[in-house]
């Protein structure tokens, strides 16, 4: 039973450390959500990143990896690591598939399976479309975290 345990530790370890090389200094990453801010070490925007752009990893910092933007270098900050992938994305082109339609592919979501969705019960997806719509400007968000005494989550 022991050397079970011990096998199993010593595979999580290596696991782990193989993770952590992933996100190494000068790894290549890709931005796996549709818009991510980068920002800098005291909150400010710096960037706005889209799916698909590369980045060059600096450092990790906690939860967020600091990089510097391929196609701008001038453009260095944090980004949260759970936004990147160690994946190659390459986005098609914007005449017939827009960034959301590709991080949705991505994921599985195609619209075969929103068209299922939509027979099998009463999805509303105009209401979902709406709700993402609505966006905020940072001061806003800025004011209803310091407002609400909510952690701004870096």
């Amino acid at each position: 039973m022991k050397k079970i345990l011990i096998v199993v530790c010593l595979v999580f370890i290596i696991t782990g450390f193989a993770a952590a090389q992933e996100f190494g200094q000068n790894a290549t990453l890709y931005v796996s959500v549709n818009n991510v801010d980068m920002v800098s070490s005291t909150g400010d925007k710096v960037a706005k990143l889209s799916y698909g752009d590369k980045v060059t990893v600096i450092k990790v910092v906690g939860k967020n990896v600091e990089v510097k933007s391929v196609a701008d270098p001038s453009k260095i900050g944090l980004v949260p690591s759970a936004k990147l992938t160690t994946k190659k994305i390459v986005v098609g082109s914007s005449s017939t598939t827009s960034a959301k339609e590709v991080a949705l592919a991505g994921k599985g979501f195609n619209q075969d399976v929103e068209n299922t969705y939509s027979t099998q019960g009463q999805v509303n997806f105009d209401d979902v479309d709406k709700i993402e719509a609505i966006t905020a400007d940072d001061n806003a968000l800025m004011r209803f975290i310091e407002e609400g005494h909510l952690s701004p989550g870096r």
